[in-house]
């Protein structure tokens, strides 16, 4: 280690150590100023490498494990991410668009290359390294509500042609590299590629669906199995000489439909999201020589700045290619056009490959890194320009329950578990600070909908059913009770109470709510409540499991007085709409109002914004006929529009996205400012499948 570290201890703990402080530490940073967090990884690991400080060693044997487990995740994950039944929608455009982005920068990559004097397999390998990219922008479309649009399908489907076809050229590269290319070799090759795929993607879904359904209520050991195969697969395609990141990706595949949208998939997101690929960034930081970085910006600018001007250049090309085939306007054709610059999962895992093969030199893998970091920050910032332009979806006229029943397109709901019930709002009794209020909301909406309430209490069951402490907790439980049906009965609601022992809270209110077929389950929270969600609490755990929507409020008036109720809108999304037909009927129970508000971009176009205000008046007129109107802001900060119109109202209605993050449900940076600061009452409201 370098003199002023010399004291710090040089061990594996140690080092295991420095990668989870920086991973704790750096990328909320780097995203406080806009910048992606990975660049914030990348930049700590020049700094912890051998080139500055010397605190982590690249060669050792920790950093080398990480790294490794780090780059499979990473592409088991791209795989995983990767939604096989939108593809299956457009895959014939996402094979047209997939072949282009892939050939046309291949080509340019190549013949670039060849002009700086590569020989022809480093210039194949840098061609490779510009065809994939990865969907670092998906967040930014899945915020704006064109998800389904169909140039973004197109453009996710091509993600597994271009990923699949640069890691194809990658090992054909390290086979010419090692003197043993040939078109037998070549022929035999794919021959055992095309097999190993097919065992892959075939018998991984076959074996996984067959273990899932012996192992339906053991997610421990599921997880494991999932862990096991991305492992498998990696090594299986080491033993036919392809780099392991291949059978990463094809387990991803493999494995995206066996394990869903479920929990097991987001406990292997969870692992790998907080650990291990942020492990392999920090790793390729230290991989950095600043003064060959350095080097790659002076002596080697030329060629730098040329790899970079190539892969926009070639990508935009590859749009253009495909637009008159596929009818596309300029917003669409623009939008795939940003979502496939980024160049960082595949590309990383490649660079890395051919840089430890000596295919390439430091000096070009510092060159692809250059491309990475400016791509990696210039294709998101286009997506939010050119996805926001999209036409705005269009909505059929939903029925009276579409707001509790209809949870989306996928769904397949039995007739029998959705309007032939009574209205049911189930309320978790837990804080008698909150009950009144939560009472009394939940009265106002079950008189309004002809239903009833449901209140629970669910006591965490003990070994021994006659231990003092379960006895006290059922006491306890049957007094919140009694005083919930005293308030049922003071605002007019019928109430049929719930006392249940169970293992977990959160299932203990999640399974009631299922065998109650409720329609709503409505909590409380305090301000220290929502903090301590994000980490993966009661109420996060009732939000991810629920069959049905969940209606999260911090009520600091009563119900029956809150006039006036503000609904940020991001987009008119179905789960938007929902959100804002909540406000709507809960505004209808009392006669209170309803602004909604669209804070859109300073760059946003009139015709875009007045195409997203008609539609919105559209599908808000199917609506209870209550009194509403809606508001415009064009405006660099949403939150702090949304703050200040706040101020004139009494509450706030904000949605939360059924997904879940290294720290708990997922909420975007303007809910959470919103909800640390607002002053009125706030209700977080989110359903199944959003």
């Amino acid at each position: 280690m370098n003199g002023l570290l010399s004291f710090v201890p040089d061990s594996p703990i140690m080092a295991f150590t420095v990668l989870l402080l920086v991973t704790l530490t750096i990328p909320p940073i780097f995203e406080r100023l806009r910048v992606p967090g990975l660049v914030g990884l990348l930049a700590a690991g020049v700094l912890l490498g051998p080139s500055v400080t010397g605190l982590l060693d690249p060669a050792g044997d920790v950093e080398t494990l990480l790294s490794d487990v780090g780059k499979i995740y990473l592409m088991f994950v791209a795989g995983l991410e990767i939604d096989l039944r939108d593809f299956k929608k457009t895959r014939n455009r996402s094979l047209g668009f997939g072949l282009a982005t892939f050939a046309i920068p291949l080509t340019g990559g190549l013949l670039l290359s060849r002009a700086f004097g590569f020989d022809w397999v480093a210039a194949v390998l840098v061609g490779s390294l510009l065809a994939s990219h990865t969907l670092l922008a998906y967040p930014i479309v899945m915020r704006l509500g064109v998800t389904k649009e169909e140039s973004v399908t197109a453009t996710v489907g091509a993600t597994i042609f271009t990923d699949i076809g640069a890691l194809l050229v990658l090992a054909m590269c390290i086979a010419a590299d090692a003197g043993d290319f040939s078109a037998q070799m070549v022929v035999s090759q794919l021959l055992m590629l095309g097999l190993f795929s097919i065992a892959v993607l075939v018998g991984l879904d076959w074996v996984g669906k067959q273990y899932f359904r012996q192992n339906g209520g053991k997610e421990g050991n599921q997880f494991l199995f999932v862990l096991a195969a991305v492992f498998l697969a990696a090594v299986g395609s080491q033993l036919i000489n392809v780099d392991k990141i291949v059978g990463a990706f094809l387990a991803g595949l493999a494995v995206n439909d066996v394990v869903g949208n479920g929990p097991v998939k987001e406990k292997v997101e969870f692992v790998g999201g907080v650990l291990f690929i942020p492990f392999f960034f920090i790793c390729m930081g230290l991989l950095l020589d600043v003064q060959i970085l350095m080097e790659s910006l002076t002596t080697n600018l030329a060629f730098t700045v040329a790899l970079v001007l190539v892969l926009v250049g070639s990508k935009f090309l590859a749009v253009l290619v495909v637009k008159p085939f596929f009818g596309y306007g300029w917003n669409q054709t623009l939008t795939m056009w940003s979502l496939s610059l980024p160049q960082v999962a595949a590309t990383l895992a490649a660079a890395l490959v051919g840089l430890q093969q000596g295919i390439i030199s430091a000096l070009e893998f510092n060159a692809v890194i250059v491309m990475m970091l400016i791509t990696s920050v210039l294709g998101p910032l286009l997506t939010s320009r050119f996805a926001g332009r999209l036409v705005t979806p269009k909505f059929t006229k939903p029925d009276q329950t579409s707001l509790w029943f209809d949870y989306g397109e996928t769904a397949i709901i039995p007739d029998d578990t959705t309007s032939a019930g009574p209205f049911t709002v189930v309320v978790p009794i837990y804080n008698p600070i909150t009950q009144r209020y939560l009472i009394e909301m939940a009265a106002l909406l079950a008189n309004h909908e002809g239903g009833h309430i449901i209140p629970v209490t669910v006591t965490r069951a003990q070994v021994h059913m006659d231990d003092l402490n379960l006895v006290s907790s059922l006491a306890q439980s049957r007094k919140l009770l009694q005083k919930a049906e005293a308030l049922s009965q003071e605002f007019n609601a019928q109430a049929f109470p719930v006392l249940r022992v169970d293992d977990d809270v959160s299932e203990g209110i999640t399974r009631t709510a299922r065998e109650q077929n409720a329609s709503l389950i409505l909590m409380g929270w305090s301000r220290q409540g929502f903090r301590a969600k994000l980490f993966g609490t009661l109420i996060d755990d009732v939000f991810w499991s629920s069959h049905c929507p969940v209606a999260v409020a911090r009520l600091l008036a009563e119900p029956i007085d809150i006039h006036r109720i503000l609904v940020p809108m991001k987009n008119v999304s179905p789960q938007a709409v929902r959100t804002a037909s909540f406000a709507q009927i809960f505004a209808d129970t009392h006669n209170a109002s309803v602004t909604l508000l669209h804070v859109s971009d300073r760059h946003t176009p009139t015709d875009q914004i007045q195409a997203f205000e008609a539609a919105l008046a559209k599908v808000m007129a199917n609506g209870p006929q209550t009194t509403w109107d809606l508001r415009t802001v064009c405006h660099d900060n949403p939150a702090e529009v949304i703050l200040d119109v706040a101020q004139t109202h009494d509450m706030v209605v904000l949605r939360s996205m059924r997904r879940r993050t290294a720290g708990g449900l997922a909420v975007s940076d303007v809910t959470h400012k919103v909800i640390d600061e607002a002053t009125c009452s706030l209700v977080l409201f989110g359903e199944p499948h959003s």
